[in-house]
């Protein structure tokens, strides 16, 4: 579902990775561990397309999509807990964002436009999308008078649960999970079972053991 083909990465003299082919199939869980330096922060970047290796691709399957754990705990701030999850799925949000701006500014000239989006909306489940989002958000824990406060304003443990419910909203085909596990982020990881393809790094050994079809390490 995910591979990557000839993939190098050099810094300088610096060779990071060299001709690097792997592919990650649907259905498995995989985690990435390596030592302090040895590139895994890079190479979750170059699967997320955050940063562009020196030479080689990363291939999505087509139809399929990635969701990715935000790693920066107060990128959301400015947004309410149940926006920041349905921010999850980026066109799920960015159809709502317009249909919204449409209907805010509302002629017959937009009216097309709107009904074009709203079939678009309900084929992705859109109608939905807060109940799902609020649900996800209760069966890690958050209650429901936080659904409606800002990200800024909530418990940082907590936070850590809403980017999770955020990485796992609308059933992505993949979820790139990258940051060092901490206790609140695998207390999170124990309430919900994820039968995608994950990637984590680094985790625990006995996490890993646990979760993971295959390890690979180190990179």
């Amino acid at each position: 579902m995910l591979s990557v083909s000839n993939l190098s990465v050099q810094f300088g003299k610096r060779v990071l990775f060299d001709e690097v082919n792997v592919t990650f199939a649907h259905g498995n869980c995989y985690g990435i561990i390596g030592a302090n330096g040895a590139g895994k922060s890079t190479f979750m970047k170059i699967l997320s397309k955050k940063q562009d290796p020196t030479s080689g691709h990363v291939h999505l399957e087509p139809g399929k999509r990635m969701s990715v754990l935000e790693q920066n705990h107060n990128a959301c701030d400015d947004f309410p807990v149940l926006e920041t999850v349905v921010r999850g799925n980026k066109d799920l949000f960015s159809i709502k964002q317009e249909i919204d701006a449409l209907y805010a500014d509302y002629s017959d000239e937009n009216a097309d436009r709107i009904g074009e989006l709203q079939v678009q909306f309900e084929e992705m489940n859109g109608w939905n999308a807060d109940s799902e989002a609020a649900a996800l958000l209760s069966n890690l824990g958050i209650k429901e008078d936080l659904h409606y406060q800002l990200m800024a304003d909530i418990d940082p443990k907590m936070k850590v649960r809403v980017l999770l419910a955020q990485a796992l909203f609308g059933n992505p085909d993949a979820n790139l999970l990258g940051m060092i596990v901490s206790s609140s982020f695998f207390k999170a990881l124990l309430i919900l079972y994820m039968n995608k393809t994950f990637f984590g790094r680094p985790l625990a050994q006995i996490f890993l053991n646990c979760q993971c079809a295959r390890i690979e390490a180190p990179i």
